[in-house]
């Protein structure tokens, strides 16, 4: 087997992750573990996720030690789970990054207190535009917006840092979809736990060695 380093772990993520998990990385020196990313614009349309998923291990696998996956279920109805089911790979526990970063006992006590909520992440603030105004085309068919959007009360913003640009970013999304506007701040909520757990189990020798179809 070819490596990237002498032991090395692959951390396959959402791009909607890629900033924090490379600065999880730098932070905690974890220089055995690499990342390769999604387009986080596959978000709206889940049902390609695990087929691009599956090419993206399938491509690398054999030059890691192990892989890691760094996503929930992602609106894949169980899809991505039934890839990494066939590979012998783990993923981040959960239905989608809002339940890490929320911490789940958190996440789902916002879910019951309102089930209509449209959930905003530093990312998600800061990409807006890009990934659900234009990315579902309400700027150019702005009728859409009721169809996709008429059923939510409220926008939860999931802050991971204490920005004030980002919270502006946020306000602003909620002001659009016509929403009443709420901020978490959560910090990196449980993904660095579950980053940490990866990265020691795979120093100490446990779990899997290399992913095998």
């Amino acid at each position: 087997m070819s490596h990237l380093e002498p032991s090395s772990l692959l951390v396959i993520a959402c791009g909607a992750l890629a900033r924090e998990i490379e600065w999880l990385k730098r932070s905690n020196a974890w220089h055995n573990m690499s990342v390769k990313c999604l387009d986080a614009e596959l978000h709206n349309r889940p049902e390609k996720i695990p087929a691009r998923l599956e090419a993206l291990i399938a491509e690398n696998h054999q030059h890691f030690d192990r892989v890691f996956v760094a996503y929930g279920d992602c609106g894949t109805s169980g899809g991505i789970d039934k890839v990494l089911e066939r590979w012998g790979i783990e993923r981040l526990p959960g239905d989608h990054c809002y339940s890490f970063y929320a911490t789940e006992a958190r996440f789902n006590a916002l879910f019951e207190e309102e089930p209509g909520t449209f959930y905003l992440t530093d990312f998600l603030a800061r990409h807006f535009d890009r990934l659900v105004v234009r990315g579902l085309k309400l700027d150019r068919h702005p009728q859409l917006l009721q169809e996709f959007f008429g059923h939510y009360q409220r926008v939860v913003y999931l802050a991971q840092q204490d920005d004030e640009q980002l919270q502006l970013a946020a306000r602003r999304a909620a002001d659009y979809l016509g929403l009443r506007f709420e901020t978490l701040k959560t910090g990196m909520g449980e993904l660095g736990q579950h980053l940490e757990k990866q990265v020691l189990n795979f120093q100490r020798g446990n779990g899997v060695h290399h992913a095998a179809h």
